[in-house]
């Protein structure tokens, strides 16, 4: 536990960093202050602060969010909405950050990742190897109908 007691200017410029480092959500936030052990009506206060000077934007968060997890570790929209609804992220914000992805951008690194894949699995029985591209694909949260489609068509 952080015993270190700070002022509300520090917790203040300390978040304000926090912030401007990476995109954030309340959640997150919200837990920052309680682990230095700001009280609630403070943590509120300070949560304001952050909201009006643009250091929090929940939506930005959600679509940066989006973005990068689709870019970076080619998610799927299932993880991607679950990992949101994680941090409490409403279902409009969530919808509006989904529209990041062109339908085009997403079928094309859905395709792409399911053929690198299915390159590099070793497995020599057939229903074993079909197996694991679809785990593989399903656990990123790709959409079934995607997946079962795509094993059935590199593997047949």
């Amino acid at each position: 536990m952080n015993s270190k007691v700070y002022t509300v200017e520090e917790a203040i410029s300390k978040l304000e960093a926090y912030c401007s480092y990476q995109e954030r959500c309340h959640k997150e936030v919200n837990q920052k202050l309680r682990d230095m052990n700001m009280i609630p009506q403070v943590i509120d206060m300070i949560i304001v602060h952050l909201l009006d000077n643009n250091f929090l934007n929940e939506e930005r968060f959600a679509k940066a969010f989006t973005r990068g997890k689709f870019r970076i570790k080619k998610w799927g929209n299932y993880r991607i909405i679950q990992e949101l609804k994680r941090r409490d992220i409403t279902k409009n914000l969530i919808n509006s950050a989904l529209k990041e992805i062109t339908e085009a951008e997403y079928l094309q690194t859905f395709n792409e990742l399911a053929v690198k894949k299915a390159m590099t699995i070793t497995e020599k029985n057939h229903q074993k190897k079909k197996k694991k591209l679809a785990d593989f694909l399903l656990y990123r949260g790709w959409e079934s109908h995607l997946v079962y489609e795509k094993v059935n068509e590199l593997f047949n």
